[in-house]
């Protein structure tokens, strides 16, 4: 009886807790700046023709911070043999319009299934991997360490967060990448490293980047459990984390994964819109746009664009696009 009264009370202590982290607000930044994450790749696999999506995002959104995907499979399809045409057109159409790029590179960069490893390179050992990515990272930063609209590397994606379909993670190779980045770079560029908000200190994020960019999930499906689960997480969580690093790393923390599309329990392009509800609703969008603003960051990349194209697009549904262009606008 004991026993049950003091487990009782303490998840009694841990809901009152949470309930007061909820009240108790961060200093909202004077300024925030909105930018989103784009990717060729999920793109096509959304069945778009992605340089239309990509000069929507451009012409009707009018975004000016963009975090692209270099996918090591599209830039280097046979060993040695580079095709930077996609990614060429992507940064050049940013560079038109004055709007700058983050720029992900490495192994492991967004969207499923994550580590993105050319068919030659998948089963050749992961000593000979390392240094294939390696040569591969030194041909990507000569190739764009001039251009204007770089502003930012993030090296690998989430690398010390195992998640995804990679084969390993190796936080030792993870600096060897940042050395070499930085080497080559020429401009002092800041490296990005980015980890799970939800699932890490970040600490060791912080010891290796210049920036620590974070993620910001609010309703996702755990298949673990085989249902959707929301994040008893306040916005304070966010915050008084990213004030922590400040203080010990002197490192800022921004969001470069703000959820503003469905995490179903099927790939997206297999969700329909009654699963996809579930998770992401427009009232949940604008309800993850105002979460976000309450931890204090002053910059927020979208993840989601290709989604509000799609739906808009393909299945006659410009409300989350819409509700976008307001964020980019300045009138959300």
């Amino acid at each position: 009886m004991r026993k049950k009264f003091k487990a009782i009370l303490v998840i009694t202590v841990l809901g009152l807790a949470t309930v007061l982290l909820y009240l108790i607000p961060m200093p909202m930044a004077k300024k925030i700046e909105y930018g989103l994450v784009f990717s060729q790749k999920h793109s096509q696999n959304m069945g778009l023709d992605w340089r239309a999506n990509y000069l929507a995002l451009l012409d009707d959104l009018k975004v000016k911070n963009l975090k692209l995907s270099a996918h090591w499979d599209l830039l280097e399809p046979q060993a040695g043999i580079y095709d930077y045409s996609g990614m060429d057109w992507q940064i050049e159409q940013a560079r038109l319009r004055d709007a700058k790029v983050m720029l992900v590179i490495g192994m492991k960069t967004p969207r499923w299934p994550e580590c993105h490893i050319p068919g030659w390179a998948k089963d050749i050992g992961k000593e000979e991997q390392q240094k294939k990515i390696l040569e591969m990272l030194e041909n990507v930063v000569r190739h764009y360490k001039d251009d204007p609209a770089v502003a930012a590397w993030q090296v690998e994606n989430e690398p010390l967060f195992a998640f995804g379909e990679c084969p390993w993670t190796d936080k030792d190779f993870l600096v060897k990448e940042v050395a070499l980045v930085r080497s080559l770079d020429g401009q002092n560029r800041p490296v990005v490293i980015s980890d799970s908000g939800e699932g890490s200190s970040w600490f060791a994020a912080a010891k290796i980047g210049d920036i620590v960019g974070v993620t910001m999930y609010r309703r996702v499906y755990f298949k673990e459990f085989k249902s959707y689960v929301t994040y008893p997480i306040p916005p304070l969580f966010y915050g008084l984390k990213a004030k922590l690093i400040d203080l010990v790393f002197k490192k800022h923390v921004i969001c470069v994964e703000l959820q503003a599309e469905p995490w179903c329990a099927n790939q997206l392009y297999d969700c329909n819109g009654a699963e996809s509800e579930k998770t992401l609703s427009l009232e949940q969008f604008r309800n993850n746009i105002e979460y976000a603003k309450k931890t204090g960051f002053d910059a927020f990349y979208l993840w989601g664009a290709e989604w509000w194209y799609q739906a808009k697009i393909l299945n006659n549904d410009p409300s989350f696009w819409e509700e976008a262009k307001k964020i980019f606008s300045g009138k959300f």
